[in-house]
């Protein structure tokens, strides 16, 4: 279960703002007095609680809290801007202009460095299955201010959408898009990868079907490109048998040509 409350120091606006993401979510609002967020989520039996502030959403979930920032993004765009590569955007080919859709949105690092890529003629179409991770990260990229405007630039030219990405892929007519990009949740996770451990809560943690590249294949006017762990078995299954990345990073990209 699912509760939306506020920081303790609260405003008509901000109660009615959580009151709205609550009905949005079609789940209860719980006014925060003086309670501690343990405390609400005890009382009402919930694994999740969404805390709004007026800048910010905040999952507190139990592994720990989960809140919209640009994270590695900030620094793969600085090193891009003083000439440096990015082996996502090696791997996809990006131009400027292009449109891109990425089919596992998460946090949205990776949409934010393509959209850097691609530029502000491009643009990126962001899927989330998720509703709360869909919401905090559409609402992050609205409110986050960096000092960087390149980098907020690259946030305001994501939409977010709240789909599963076989169901939106079906639905898109051929060739809709230059790249289909899938960043699934690693099936064997990396062990530095310890800051994602509470999103790995709310992930969609099914695997991605051969149903669903075929699809990507068919909206992809360029290529596919999908994101996993260098000793994953899943390039082979899903039929990537062109693989980018350097011989040891522990990163690699499957790549299909269309």
């Amino acid at each position: 279960m699912v509760v939306v409350t506020t920081i303790r120091k609260v405003n008509d606006d901000l109660i009615m703002r959580a009151q709205e993401i609550a009905a949005f979510l079609n789940t209860k609002y719980v006014p925060r007095r003086k309670e501690g967020i343990s405390k609400i989520k005890e009382r009402y039996n919930a694994d999740v609680a969404l805390v709004v502030k007026s800048n910010q959403l905040i999952l507190d979930l139990p592994e720990g809290e989960m809140f919209f920032h640009p994270n590695m993004a900030q620094v793969r765009i600085k090193r891009l801007r003083y000439g440096g590569n990015d082996n996502m955007l090696d791997a996809m080919q990006v131009k400027k202009d292009m449109k891109i859709l990425d089919c596992t949105l998460g946090f949205a690092a990776d949409a934010i460095v393509s959209s850097y890529g691609v530029g502000e003629n491009g643009k990126i179409v962001g899927l989330e299955v998720n509703p709360l991770i869909s919401l905090v990260v559409k609402e992050g990229l609205k409110t986050y201010l960096p000092t960087n405007y390149d980098l907020k630039a690259a946030m305001n030219n994501i939409e977010v959408i709240n789909q599963d990405y076989l169901s939106f892929l079906k639905a898109q007519p051929d060739n809709s898009f230059d790249i289909v990009y899938f960043d699934p949740m690693f099936r064997h996770a990396l062990l530095d990868s310890k800051n994602l451990s509470p999103l790995r809560q709310l992930a969609d943690n099914r695997p991605v079907s051969p149903e669903a590249i075929e699809q990507a294949k068919r909206v992809a006017k360029y290529r596919v490109v999908f994101k996993e762990n260098s000793r994953s078995l899943e390039f082979a299954r899903l039929g990537f048998e062109k693989i980018c990345g350097g011989k040891y990073a522990p990163i690699h990209y499957g790549v299909i040509d269309v």
